[in-house]
């Protein structure tokens, strides 16, 4: 099994990996921090990429095929807080930085998952959301609103990807 987890240096994201490791997988694991990259397990091939940079991810799925030369499953872990404030007085960079990491970095890795995933013959596809992908959360309007588009993002995709023998889910 050939796995791919962003922001996989660190917290959630290692343990996502080492346990897929543990388990057999090859793992590649993409993340901005490179001190922690370089503190994974040798086996464990790596990539310095902020998902929501496009030429980053092109980069990043570049490595992948050449590394393990395909995939079958992608987790996509990415996220960040973003600002804890009143919306009125939430910078507009702010919101945008929020957005482009926690949805459009989901898409951004999903786009160029689904053809090396489908070319395996199916596979899967793990998109982490939050309660706040379900509630809403006083001051942090960004964030809620990345993770309700994570729930949305991941249940369109589920229904366009099943044929193909991809599950997507969101936990």
């Amino acid at each position: 099994m050939r796995v791919l987890v962003t922001a996989g240096a660190a917290g959630i994201g290692r343990a996502i990996a080492e346990t897929f490791l543990d388990h057999g997988a090859r793992v590649h694991v993409c993340d901005i921090d490179e001190r922690a990259l370089a503190q994974l397990p040798q086996a464990v091939t790596r990539t310095r990429a902020d998902v929501a940079n496009l030429a980053d991810v092109e980069r990043l799925f570049a490595d992948v095929e050449r590394e393990l030369g395909g995939l079958d499953v992608l987790v996509n872990n990415a996220g960040i807080a973003g600002p804890t404030a009143k919306v009125e007085d939430i910078r507009p960079e702010d919101w945008e930085r929020c957005i482009a990491v926690d949805l459009n970095g989901m898409f951004y890795c999903t786009r160029k998952a689904m053809p090396l995933i489908k070319r395996a013959g199916g596979g899967s596809i793990v998109n982490l959301s939050s309660a706040a992908g379900r509630h809403g959360f006083p001051q942090r309007s960004p964030y809620a609103a990345a993770k309700w588009g994570v729930v949305g993002f991941t249940k369109s995709l589920a229904v366009e990807a099943g044929p193909d023998k991809v599950r997507v889910n969101c936990i």
